[in-house]
């Protein structure tokens, strides 16, 4: 990108909801952007539970942020992690794959590097229980699954059969309830008569939870009747119950009267609760600002972090009046971001304060019944599954990815079909994580 001398100098971490429109509000603003990124695609999070269970591609829900931001000629895509920020310098402090440092000036910085899968203080239980924060985590959820079957297809030990058709879900938010939902429809339609040895309709679905109810903060009503959709479906809930270990072959979980209780199971999936990253930490040292329980970074109300007007918070770790880490909220605060930025940069400095528009919340259970709320609109069922379809091909990102979602699922919700169903046996590539340094070469003795 050519460097136009007196022109801002805008940098956004991540490529998020919130950082993704944050770059498309800055389009024809005089500034310079430069939008880091440790994956180089735009992930649409919402439906990351129907990679993993076999309807979509990861094609589908991603795209290439150079893609999608090809027409934005004052944006530049690079591919690094962040790692820390100097705000006295006003330099960003990054590292390419491969280890090596990197550093980026800026006039503005806006921080949209998402949240990860909180474990509450027991990091041990994600070997044996991974979350659904990325693609990779939505694929070695899809090898657990459709393993899971494998193994019990070819186990000869009854109990050991029953323990792999068991399936432990932990957390009754939105992501534990659709995927709970799916687990249950993947072995009562798509596998039905795929197996000569096991019945996968006998598969257990166990769904945990410390509150009431699930999808409880979709209120009594909408929460009551994804409670009688899952069990319809074959789901068992264990509410007001709280995981305490988790293991190679189950988990222990404490009920309210306290009493302990083991539950084997093949494979544990972890749905419960959000911090932020270890980037977020490094920021809020060295801006001095206040954060949540979890992490989350307290902004104003222009979204800016209190005594650094240059430093916006848009999404997922932005804490304000209490509103929740979605996608609704993450694009409206990237668009809020923009224009904020561009109307500084031209000279039109703006006070308007973030308001957010509820657009409403919505979660999907089972092929036609899903539960619906916009403001006070409630729907459920077949209604709600419908309301839900319509919403999430609008929110899609890109042209090709809606094709290639109405397709898919006009084959998973008509024929019961879930082409997606590849995974691999072997970790691909020579690192686990390309932001560490690679092992050395070995020696050359000529």
């Amino acid at each position: 990108m050519d460097d136009q001398a007196g022109q801002r100098r805008v940098v956004i971490i991540g490529g998020g909801f919130a950082g993704l429109f944050t770059a498309r509000a800055l389009r024809r603003a005089p500034v310079q952007v430069t939008l880091i990124d440790r994956a180089a695609h735009h992930l649409f999070q919402p439906l990351l539970y129907q990679c993993s269970t076999g309807i979509l591609s990861e094609g589908k829900i991603t795209a290439p942020l150079r893609e999608l931001l090809r027409k934005h000629r004052n944006v530049e895509c690079v591919l690094a992690e962040v790692t820390g920020i100097d705000p006295e310098r006003r330099q960003v402090h990054a590292r390419r794959p491969g280890g090596e440092r990197m550093e980026f000036g800026y006039d503005y910085l806006v921080v949209a590097a998402g949240v990860e899968q909180s474990y509450f203080g027991h990091d041990e239980f994600a070997r044996y229980a991974p979350g659904m924060k990325s693609v990779e985590d939505a694929l070695v959820i899809r090898r657990r699954v459709f393993g899971a079957f494998e193994m019990a297809e070819s186990a000869t030990d009854p109990a050991e059969r029953t323990r792999w058709l068991t399936f432990a879900l932990v957390g009754a938010g939105p992501t534990g309830v659709e995927l709970a939902g799916q687990i249950r429809e993947v072995a009562t339609k798509t596998l039905r008569s795929e197996y000569r040895h096991i019945a996968p309709e006998d598969a257990r679905v166990l769904l945990f939870d410390g509150g009431d109810a699930p999808l409880a903060s979709f209120g009594p009503v909408l929460s009551g009747k994804a409670a009688a959709a899952l069990t319809k479906l074959g789901v068992e809930q264990h509410m007001h119950s709280i995981v305490t270990q988790v293991d190679g072959t189950g988990l222990l979980v404490r009920d309210k009267d306290g009493k302990v209780t083991r539950y084997e199971a093949g494979t544990v999936l972890w749905a419960a609760g959000v911090a932020a990253p270890a980037v977020a930490t490094a920021i809020v040292k060295a801006t001095g600002a206040k954060c949540d329980r979890g992490g989350r970074i307290m902004v104003g109300k222009d979204l800016t972090v209190p005594g650094y007007p240059e430093i916006y918070v848009p999404g997922d770790l932005m804490c304000l009046d209490g509103l929740p880490g979605v996608a609704e909220v993450a694009m409206q605060g990237g668009l809020y971001v923009g224009g904020h930025i561009r109307h500084a940069a031209e000279g039109h400095p703006s006070d308007k304060p973030f308001r957010y528009r509820d657009l409403g919340s919505a979660a999907y259970i089972s092929r036609g019944s899903a539960v619906v709320s916009v403001g006070k609109l409630h729907f459920s069922g077949f209604i709600g599954w419908w309301v839900w379809l319509f919403v999430h091909i609008g929110f899609l990102t890109g042209f090709r990815n809606r094709i290639g979602a109405i397709l898919s699922w006009w084959f998973a919700f008509t024929r019961d079909l879930r082409r997606e169903r590849t995974y691999t046996v072997r970790e691909v590539g020579i690192v686990r994580d390309v932001y560490t340094s690679p092992p050395p070469s070995p020696a050359n003795d000529g």
